[in-house]
């Protein structure tokens, strides 16, 4: 795209005083850099993930609440990680994580299997086995 052509659209990093590079071609052909505030479809599509992710931290939290799964399938959520990503920071297979998932599993974990999860969470073992309700 030409350094004319960069898009200078509203969007959240324009609020937040932010810009994102982007390269462009000078009018000798070079390519150089240049600050945008953002693109409109960009934003939106980025909006529309993070609205997505919310929706998937909220139904996990609701799900914890009628004891369908453990509060560390809400945790995963809410730091936005796969069952992949937190098996590899915990240490272990995928299957067993998974497996945590179930209440019945996730109250008979032991205090060094919590201390992992809460440790990847950064929250306390009290904090990890007690999600506040929503206000």
């Amino acid at each position: 795209m030409k350094q004319e052509e960069v898009p200078q659209d509203k969007s959240n990093l324009e609020s937040a005083n932010f810009r994102e590079l982007c390269y462009a071609v000078d009018e000798n052909g070079a390519y150089i850099t240049e600050n945008s505030t953002g693109w409109d479809p960009k934003t939106i599509a980025l909006d529309n993930t993070i609205k997505d992710i919310e929706e998937r931290v909220e139904d996990a939290k609701q799900r914890v609440f009628i004891n369908k799964t453990s509060p560390i399938e809400y945790y995963m959520e809410l730091h936005k990680m796969d069952l992949g990503i937190l098996a590899s920071y915990i240490g272990l297979w995928q299957w067993r994580v998974k497996r945590h998932f179930k209440p019945s599993v996730f109250k008979k974990l032991s205090v060094t299997t919590l201390q992992k999860y809460a440790e990847v969470f950064n929250v306390s073992i009290e904090q990890l086995k007690h999600i506040e309700p929503s206000p």
